[in-house]
């Protein structure tokens, strides 16, 4: 634990859309926005790529995709997880559920896990980090595979996710029953995942925000943060894009924002800063 507050500021999605990047490249250009995770099987994937090459002092991680989104892998491979359009279960609580009774689907899981870390591999990037799409990186039994192949893999820096929700109810409002049952689940899987990091040397920050905020993490949201922000390494994602969530992005290019973080003498870090 440092006396200094260190901030990673994460786009999840790089990679989804033209409008994600435009975001994310703008936010890291003109804001403090420090690094994105991307995702390996999507539209604008390609594009995320020669994005993040031009830009360097962006960290990119992997944002392990196992629902809501597209397979490395061929159906013919892993029928048991995606359609034929390659496409997984847009139901996260089913799917998490088909994922942890059905033990027939560990070996599918586990060979679309590795195929996505192999691409990323083949880009050439440094994998400043790895989490999951709707945090799945974080679920018994994938969170069970990356672990068990974590030096093959070259996992070195994992999003712990869970977020305070003490300190989120001083700065929001609504949707309790929400932030009420993601703070608890999260706060469970996460004391298992601690250790397992511990164990292996796997870094991580001792605070991560967003999680309960929802795609709110909007400019009012991050100024209230700020001064509240803990001692030691923090993450604050969120999900910047030009269209659906254009709060998102509008918050991490704030002049206001950006004021508040030289103010408070914050360090704006990545994973690998670590």
């Amino acid at each position: 634990m440092t006396s200094q507050r260190r901030l990673i500021v994460n786009a999840d999605d790089f990679g989804r859309s033209r409008s994600i990047n435009e975001a994310v490249v703008r936010a890291h250009q003109e804001g403090i926005l420090t690094s994105a995770s991307l995702m390996m099987n999507e539209a604008a994937c390609e594009e995320a790529v020669e994005l993040a090459r031009r830009n360097p002092r962006l960290g990119v991680g992997l944002h392990l995709t196992l629902l809501c989104g597209h397979s490395a892998l061929a159906p013919v491979r892993i029928p048991g997880l995606v359609n034929e359009g390659r496409e997984f279960s847009d139901r996260p609580a089913a799917t998490g559920l088909r994922y942890f009774f059905r033990r027939d689907l560990r070996e599918q899981l586990r060979d679309e896990i590795r195929e996505q870390f192999r691409r990323f591999q083949e880009t050439g990037l440094p994998l400043d980090h790895v989490n999951g799409h709707l945090h799945m990186h974080m679920h018994p039994v994938v969170f069970a595979i990356l672990m068990e192949s974590a030096e093959s893999l070259g996992i070195r820096r994992v999003r712990l996710t869970r977020d305070r929700f003490r300190l989120n109810a001083r700065l929001a409002r609504g949707r309790w029953s929400y932030r009420i049952g993601h703070a608890l689940i999260y706060t469970l899987l996460s004391v298992k995942a601690r250790r397992a990091f511990r164990r292996r040397g796997i870094r991580h920050t001792q605070h991560v925000f967003g999680l309960l905020q929802d795609s709110h993490v909007d400019e009012a949201f991050v100024l209230k943060l700020l001064p509240r922000l803990p001692l030691g390494d923090s993450e604050l994602y969120s999900h910047p894009s030009l269209d659906k969530f254009r709060h998102e992005f509008d918050a991490l290019v704030s002049p206001r924002v950006k004021d508040e973080v030289d103010r408070l003498g914050i360090q704006l870090i990545r994973y690998q800063d670590l």
